[in-house]
């Protein structure tokens, strides 16, 4: 068992999962999982936190893989774009999706401490800013939502 976000889970299944989904969702949608995008995917689902490209192309190399920062980049667009990965604004990072396949606009909560990530709902959030924002004859075109604290691990340890 591992830790997804802040609650524990079988990890391994949640890999497979997550790269059956997205096996299954480029099928469907006629798109392209090149063994660069799923190797890129699968190591942000191994990490289960937020990554810099850098730190993924660290990774590819020490695997003995010749990439370069324009692949990962391509790779990690392309895995946004999909929904198989979302961008963390706050730290220039991307995190493997915890629901893949299913269309949504997550909030992040990111511990300081340890750097995990773990994804939320937001519809509710996302909808009290906008009624907010049009109060104010604002309309909101775009909305990133990322709070930073202390997961109960690193709560725990600060005890």
């Amino acid at each position: 068992m591992d830790t997804l976000g802040f609650t524990t889970h079988d990890h391994g299944h949640c890999i497979a999962q997550a790269l059956s989904s997205a096996e299954e969702t480029c099928a469907e949608q006629g798109l392209q999982l090149t063994a660069q995008r799923r190797r890129v995917l699968e190591i942000l689902l191994q990490e289960h936190r937020a990554m810099g490209a850098y730190e993924l192309l660290d990774v590819l190399r020490s695997e003995g893989q010749g990439a370069q920062p324009p692949t990962v980049y391509r790779a990690l667009d392309f895995l946004v774009t999909n929904g198989f990965a979302h961008k963390i604004e706050r730290l220039n990072a991307f995190v493997a999706c915890a629901h893949p396949g299913e269309r949504h606009a997550p909030a992040f909560l990111i511990c300081k401490g340890c750097g995990s990530v773990a994804e939320m709902p937001s519809r509710d959030i996302a909808r009290a800013v906008r009624e907010a924002a049009a109060g104010l004859a604002f309309e909101v075109s775009r909305m990133v939502i990322e709070a930073e604290g202390a997961c109960p691990s690193c709560r725990e340890a600060r005890a």
